[in-house]
C-alpha cells in the first residue's frame, strides 16, 4: 500500500504548466522547510498561518521568511530595506546552482598564469574579478591583473610573493593549487576562448539576479513607492538593458574598411549637399553639414531665450525630412524623430507645434471663441501636414538617464528613430551611485546621453540651461562656460550651440529697440564648440507671436512665411468677419476646415487686427 501511494504520490507531482513554477518552487524548499517544522516543535501551530514553519519558510505577503523576497515578492516595509536577490537565491527555487563554468575559470587562470602576454587580450573580456563564480578564483584574478598592471609580467613565483604580500594566498588553495592551475592547461593561446566562457557565464548570472529583483518587484509594485505597472515595466527594462551593456566590445576595423565609408559619405555630400540629417535651417546645415548620427549636440541658453520653441521647430522641420512649413514635402522622404519633453506636458508641446505650423496665434488656442474662420482653417490644414510626421512624444516626468535610454532603444527598436530630443539635460536624474553631488550626478547624465547616441548611432539633440553668468556681463552674450552645474557637458558633447536674442534684455527699452531696429527678432545660435568643423554665429529670425525660429532675413517686419506660397501658412485676414461658420471635423482620418457653430463671432467686435502680444506660452 505504501508503494501505491508513494506512486500517487508521484503521479501527482506532475503539475499543470500554470503550477510549475510554484511546484519547483515547493520542490526546492522542502528541505529548509522540513527542517524548520522540525525546529519548531510540538504546540507551536495554533491556526495563524504565520506560525507555520512551512508558511514562514515560503513567506507570507509583508512577512520577511527567508524566501519571502522571492516567494511572495513582497515589498519589505521601509524600516526593514529591500532584500537581496541574487542568482544563488533564486538558483534554491530550481535546485540547481547558479550557472558556472569552474573548469573554464581554471583554464583561464592557468592560461594567465603560464602566458601573462595574454592577459591583455582577456581583459576586455573579462575585466573584474566578480565575474569569476567562485571566490577564490577572483581573488587570484585581481592579483594577476595587478601584478600584470605594475610589471607587464605575471609568471607564478610573482603571483605566489603578491598573494602571500595581500595575505589570501591560503584561502585561494596555497602554492599548490596555483601549480594545479597552470598545469591545467597546455598552452596559454586559448586564454580568449575560456574568457568568452566565464563571461557568457557571469552574464547568465546576472540576469538571473535581475530577473529575481523583477519578480520580487512584481509582487508587490506600488506598496512602498505606488508605483504602477508603468513605472515597473520601465525598471524592469532598464536593468535588462543594463545587463546587455556590460563588457560590451567592439573589434577594431581596418582603415581600409573605414577610408571606404568615408569616401561614400563625401560623395554624398558632393555638389551641395550634407552628410548628416537636414534641419531645415539653412545656415546652420551649412555649417554643420546637417546633424550627424552618433553626435551629441547640447543647445543651451537661459531661461525664456526658446529653447523648447527652436527643439519643436527642428524636431518638426526634421520629421518633414528638412523642410518647413512652407515648402512642399513632395519627393522628400520623412524621418522618424522622439521627442523627450520633461518640462512640458503633451498637450502644451501639441500646442506649440501647431501654432508654429499654421501661423495662428499661441494665446488664441486658450480661448476658441476668438479664433476667426481663417485661422480655423489654417489650423485644420496644419493638422493635416503633423498627423502626418512621424514624430514620437514622451513625456514622462521625473525619468533617470537610464529610463530615458531604455525608452530610446525601444522606440528606435519600434519606430526606426533616426534623431532624439531631450528637453532639458537637468531635469533628468542620475542613478543613486552618482548622486554625491550634483555635479557629479551632471557630469554622469551627460556621458550617458552620449553613450545613447554612439549606441543607436543617431544624432541626440540634448537642451541646456545656461547659468547667471550671461546676465552679469556687457552684451549678455552667453559663453560655453555659462553651462550649468558641471564643465563635462562641453567636454563630452561633439557640438554646442548656444542660443542667444538680445532684444529679450531690451524689451521694456522702447528706445533701444528704436536704435537697434536691426536686432528686432534677431536670433543667435553661437556654435561654440563643433569637434569635426567650423565654429561660428548662426542667425536666424524669431517669430514671437508662434513661438518660431525662421530661416534668416535681413528686412526688418519681413513675414518670411508669407512670402511663399504655402498651403498651411497665409497673410493674416484684415479686419473682421461676421459669417457663422461650423465647427471643425474631422472627417476619414484627415481635419477638414471648418468652425463652430452658434452666433457670428463678434469677439473683434468688427474693428481691428487681434492686439495679443503672443508672448511665448
Amino acid at each position: 500500500m505504501g508503494k501505491g501511494i508513494r506512486g500517487m504520490a508521484r503521479a501527482d507531482a506532475r503539475p499543470a504548466p500554470g503550477n510549475r513554477w510554484r511546484y519547483c518552487r515547493m520542490r526546492a524548499l522542502a528541505p529548509d522547510c522540513a527542517r524548520l517544522r522540525a525546529d519548531a516543535g510540538p504546540g507551536r501551530d495554533n491556526g495563524d498561518p504565520r506560525s507555520d514553519p512551512v508558511s514562514r519558510c515560503i513567506g507570507q505577503r509583508g512577512q520577511g521568511g527567508p524566501m519571502s523576497s522571492i516567494a511572495t515578492g513582497g515589498r519589505r516595509r521601509k524600516d526593514e530595506g529591500r532584500p537581496k536577490v541574487d542568482a544563488s537565491t533564486v538558483g534554491r527555487l530550481f535546485d540547481r546552482l547558479p550557472p558556472h563554468a569552474p573548469e573554464a575559470e581554471m583554464a583561464l587562470l592557468g592560461s594567465m598564469v603560464l602566458g601573462p602576454e595574454v592577459i591583455a587580450d582577456v581583459l576586455h573580456i573579462v575585466s573584474r574579478p566578480e565575474q569569476f563564480f567562485m571566490p577564490a578564483h577572483g581573488a587570484i584574478f585581481r592579483v594577476l591583473v595587478d601584478t600584470y598592471n605594475r610589471h607587464r609580467s605575471g609568471d607564478l613565483v610573482q603571483l605566489v610573493d603578491a598573494l602571500r604580500d595581500a595575505s589570501v594566498l591560503d584561502e585561494v588553495g596555497g602554492e599548490a593549487y596555483l601549480v594545479q592551475l597552470a598545469e591545467s592547461v597546455p598552452t596559454a593561446s586559448n586564454a580568449p576562448y575560456y574568457a568568452r566562457i566565464v563571461a557568457d557565464k557571469a552574464r547568465q548570472r546576472s540576469l538571473i539576479d535581475t530577473a529575481g529583483t523583477i519578480i520580487y518587484d512584481a509582487y508587490h509594485a506600488g506598496d512602498l513607492r505606488g508605483e504602477g505597472l508603468t513605472e515597473l515595466v520601465d525598471r524592469a527594462e532598464t536593468a535588462i538593458f543594463e545587463i546587455a551593456e556590460q563588457d560590451q566590445t567592439s573589434e577594431p576595423a581596418v582603415l581600409g574598411d573605414l577610408l571606404q565609408q568615408e569616401l561614400e559619405r563625401i560623395e554624398a555630400a558632393e555638389g551641395g549637399g550634407i552628410s548628416g540629417l537636414p534641419s531645415g535651417y539653412d545656415d546652420l546645415d551649412a555649417k554643420l553639414r546637417g546633424l550627424q548620427p552618433g553626435e551629441l549636440i547640447i543647445v543651451a541658453a537661459r531661461p525664456s531665450m526658446g529653447k523648447t520653441a527652436f527643439a519643436l521647430n527642428l524636431a518638426e522641420q526634421i520629421a518633414r525630412g528638412g523642410l518647413t512649413p512652407w515648402d512642399s514635402s513632395a519627393g522628400r522622404e520623412p524621418i522618424p524623430v522622439a521627442f523627450f519633453s520633461l518640462e512640458m506636458s503633451k498637450s502644451s508641446v501639441t500646442q506649440r507645434l501647431l501654432s508654429a505650423f499654421s501661423g495662428v496665434q499661441g494665446t488664441l488656442f486658450r480661448d476658441g471663441s476668438r479664433i476667426s474662420p481663417e485661422d480655423w482653417e489654417r489650423i485644420m490644414k496644419a493638422c493635416n501636414s503633423l498627423a502626418e510626421m512621424p514624430l514620437y512624444i514622451d513625456d514622462s516626468p521625473g525619468l533617470t538617464v537610464m529610463q530615458l535610454r531604455a525608452r530610446a532603444r525601444r522606440m528606435a527598436s519600434r519606430y526606426k528613430i533616426k534623431c532624439i530630443m531631450i528637453d532639458y539635460l537637468q531635469l533628468l536624474t542620475a542613478p543613486t551611485a552618482a548622486r554625491e553631488s550634483r555635479q557629479v550626478e551632471v557630469s554622469t547624465i551627460s556621458r550617458q546621453i552620449k553613450a545613447l547616441a554612439r549606441e543607436l548611432n543617431v544624432p541626440v539633440v540634448c537642451l541646456a540651461q545656461l547659468n547667471r553668468g550671461t546676465e552679469q556681463r556687457e552684451g549678455n552674450r552667453p559663453r560655453m562656460s555659462d553651462l550649468r552645474e558641471s564643465g563635462s557637458i562641453e567636454q563630452d558633447a561633439d557640438v554646442v550651440a548656444l542660443l542667444h536674442r538680445e532684444e529679450y534684455y531690451h524689451i521694456n527699452n522702447p528706445r533701444w529697440i528704436e536704435e537697434h531696429p536691426d536686432k528686432k527678432g534677431l536670433a543667435e545660435l553661437i556654435v561654440a564648440k563643433q569637434r569635426n568643423g567650423p565654429t561660428g554665429v548662426v542667425r536666424l529670425t524669431w517669430d514671437n507671436t508662434t513661438t518660431r525660429f525662421k530661416n534668416y532675413t535681413a528686412q526688418s517686419g519681413y513675414d518670411e512665411m508669407a512670402s511663399f506660397d504655402n498651403p498651411v501658412y497665409e497673410p493674416k485676414p484684415q479686419p473682421g468677419y461676421a459669417e457663422p461658420h461650423q465647427p471643425p471635423q474631422r472627417q476619414g482620418g484627415a481635419f477638414a476646415p471648418g468652425g463652430r457653430t452658434g452666433p457670428a463671432a463678434n469677439h473683434r467686435d468688427g474693428g481691428g487686427p487681434d492686439d495679443d502680444t503672443g508672448a511665448p506660452f
